[in-house]
């Protein structure tokens, strides 16, 4: 017997715990959500019945359901690239070796420890008409009917809080990359007469192409499973403007919200379109990223 056969069992019995842990956590939730897809349930959440993989596709291509992606879609785009853009624009602020610099990088940082309810409710107060200090700034457009109810600026408000909220994530992930660049790279472009968007442009930019592509697939995956900024805020409305796809499976306003089969079908397609997308985003950017030795 090869020493491989021989090992075997110990290999298995330091892998059993993880592998108990993945399954009981993930693999069976997984698997109980893909058989509760299959059911079609009556109004009350009563009455199922199994409905197989057309309930999949009806699901997909219910009107519900593509209002819903499409709000999930449209909240990653307006909340991935302005995430991203401010905290490499706060992050290159905050990688100078200037007196006091610390204090702004705790500033910068912060939000990384709230939560979303704290920073949807704190938005809440902000953009309330009624009391909120940024209606006052704002004026008319956010006294009637308010900003978060306005089905033209619910989605935008509900992304600001939301960008707010992971900021501190993509400072602190990007300050990380900025720390691993080596500075030769910056003396010599110095020495060749680049000046300063030069050097961020073609070496800061380039070297923090793999951490640029993390946070991207990060960012797009917490925009897609968003429901906190939704729930506190606003609801899912006004009239659906903000019903994602998690608002439509867990939210009070749902209008499948007894339906287990069906809530459970969103998920699994959910979790199939962030599957897909997350490929696609490694796919098509991984090889434009340069990895340092």
């Amino acid at each position: 017997m090869s020493r491989r056969w021989r090992d075997l069992p110990f290999a298995v019995a330091f892998l059993a715990p993880s592998l108990l842990i993945l399954s009981a956590f993930v693999l069976y939730p997984l698997g109980r959500a893909v058989w509760l897809g299959h059911q079609r349930c009556d109004a009350t959440g009563a009455n199922c019945r199994s409905n197989g993989w057309d309930q999949y596709v009806d699901v997909f291509r219910s009107e519900e359901f593509q209002q819903a992606l499409g709000v999930t879609v449209r909240f990653a785009l307006l909340t991935v690239p302005v995430g991203l853009a401010l905290g490499i624009a706060l992050a290159v602020l905050a990688d100078k070796h200037l007196r006091g610099i610390g204090f702004f990088r705790t500033v910068f940082s912060s939000t990384v420890a709230t939560s979303v309810a704290v920073a949807s409710l704190m938005w809440f107060f902000l953009l309330n008409p009624s009391v909120g200090v940024l209606a006052d700034w704002i004026g008319g457009v956010a006294k009637n009917p308010g900003l978060l109810r306005d089905e033209d600026t619910a989605l935008w408000a509900v992304a600001v809080s939301s960008i707010w909220a992971n900021l501190g994530f993509t400072f602190i992930v990007v300050t990380a990359g900025l720390q691993s660049i080596p500075a030769e790279l910056y003396e010599s472009a110095r020495v060749d007469g680049a000046g300063g968007w030069t050097r961020f442009s073609n070496v800061t930019l380039p070297m923090l192409g793999p951490t640029l592509l993390f946070a991207g697939v990060v960012l797009t995956s917490r925009a897609f499973q968003a429901y906190g900024e939704f729930d506190l805020l606003t609801g899912g409305g006004p009239n659906g403007s903000t019903t994602s796809l998690t608002y439509l499976v867990y939210g009070n306003n749902s209008i499948i919200k007894n339906n287990v089969g069906l809530q459970a079908a969103v998920a699994v397609l959910l979790f199939v379109v962030l599957i897909l997308l997350s490929a696609l985003q490694i796919r098509g950017v991984e090889r434009r990223v340069h990895y340092g030795n």
